[in-house]
């Protein structure tokens, strides 16, 4: 028989259980239409510089309703004849913020998701391009050299690094560095910062790095034609810029054309979750 004392001290026991936290889902990221007004519409509680980059940058807080986030802001607007770095002499050197718009759309043309959602809109006096800081950064890719940092999922990784090399081949950046590829901490890559792509060459500058591509990446690719970029990406590009990545559009699918079934591969054989599996693998 338990006695009367010990189902007292049974009862006291466990009224004093600590309770079990509820383990709430961590919610979903707004999606690109979300993005795209809250970077409109948000207002600036706070501006710094960016920290990184060449062009005087701008790092804004911004908050909308419950939301509260950061945004990266560019307003360089340069045009030279003539433009001397590191790399050489580039002659009709342009270095704009439309360019960071462009590259957003064209992204969402292709169905890359490589580039964080940009929007055009005003800072302070200035026409400018915000776009979404991106979300829990592990470090960027030269960080991850430096430090011998091995991708987790070897295969996930190098998709969506062909991706961005057809991509940056495609918009003929002159101007990607290992600073401005961001990896997220589940390794998701981004590409950020464009304001030196869209040159005027007929043809990709290093097309031997195109190695491997997605099937229906090349579809899509092959099939852009003039009047739906036009549509898309009037406001930030001119005719003769179209004109010359549909030139290089073509030296591009052809290049992978030539190089046979060896050259492709579909992107579902891969992962269709890659990002979560890789954040799982880490």
């Amino acid at each position: 028989m338990v006695k009367p004392a010990l189902v007292a001290a049974l009862a006291f026991g466990l009224l004093w259980l600590p309770t079990v936290p509820t383990v709430q889902p961590s919610p979903a990221p707004p999606d690109d239409a979300a993005m795209e007004e809250f970077l409109l519409k948000g207002r600036i509680v706070r501006a710094r510089s960016a920290g990184k980059g060449v062009t005087g940058s701008t790092r804004a807080t911004l908050t909308l309703g419950d939301l509260t986030h950061d945004a990266h802001i560019q307003t360089i607007d340069e045009s030279k004849w003539e433009f001397k770095s590191a790399k050489g002499t580039e002659f009709n050197f342009r270095d704009k913020w439309q360019f960071n718009l462009a590259a957003y759309k064209l992204d969402r043309l292709m169905d890359l998701r490589l580039v964080p959602v940009t929007v055009e809109r005003r800072f302070r006096t200035e026409p400018a391009s915000f776009t979404w800081w991106v979300d829990d950064v592990l470090m960027d890719e030269g960080e991850r050299i430096k430090q011998k940092v091995e991708p987790p999922v070897p295969d996930c990784w190098n998709e969506q690094m062909q991706q961005l090399r057809m991509f940056d081949q495609l918009i003929e950046n002159t101007d990607r560095n290992l600073g401005n590829v961001v990896i997220s901490t589940t390794w998701r890559v981004w590409a950020i910062d464009h304001t030196r792509a869209f040159r005027r060459s007929k043809v990709p500058p290093k097309p031997a790095n195109l190695t491997r591509v997605d099937r229906g990446l090349l579809d899509r690719l092959a099939r852009l034609d003039f009047d739906t970029l036009k549509r898309s990406l009037k406001a930030y590009l001119d005719d003769h810029d179209l004109r010359a990545l549909l030139s290089r559009r073509d030296a591009i699918v052809a290049h992978f054309r030539a190089r046979g079934e060896q050259a492709l591969y579909d992107r579902r054989d891969l992962s269709s979750g890659c990002h979560a599996e890789m954040a799982l693998a880490r």
